[in-house]
């Protein structure tokens, strides 16, 4: 039960972060693509890879710290659900190029920060 707890307290710490920066974004870059969601899951991809391979490796984190950082924290940070929607809505309103800058620009950059913080402390 303790887990559930741990998780649900990370989840909205993470999930109102993701709230403000994602809106937060939107000062600073126009409202046709979304960069707010792509900009959090690039965050949120650089910091589980932080997690897991910097802290998580080195036996730095208890298991309950690390279930709220990674499920928890991260989980709620992060939103596959709403890259989702936004790519829909950006193909039904023929914005085929943005929808497939968001696709390749999401999926490439995520997987790119994790690998590169594997590769830097993993040596």
């Amino acid at each position: 039960m303790i887990n559930y707890i741990i998780v649900s307290a990370g989840a909205a710490i993470g999930g109102a972060a993701r709230y403000w920066l994602s809106s937060y974004v939107y000062k600073f870059f126009p409202e046709n693509f979304p960069y707010g969601t792509l900009i959090v899951n690039i965050i949120g991809s650089f910091v589980l890879g932080i997690i897991i391979f910097v802290f998580d490796n080195r036996e730095l984190l208890s298991p309950n710290l690390r279930i709220f950082l990674t499920i928890g924290l991260c989980g709620g940070f992060t939103t596959f659900s709403t890259f989702s929607l936004e790519t829909v809505n950006l193909i039904r309103n023929s914005q085929y190029l943005f929808a497939s800058i968001n696709i390749l620009s999401s999926v490439i950059l995520c997987l790119l920060v994790v690998i590169v913080i594997a590769q830097i402390f993993n040596r």
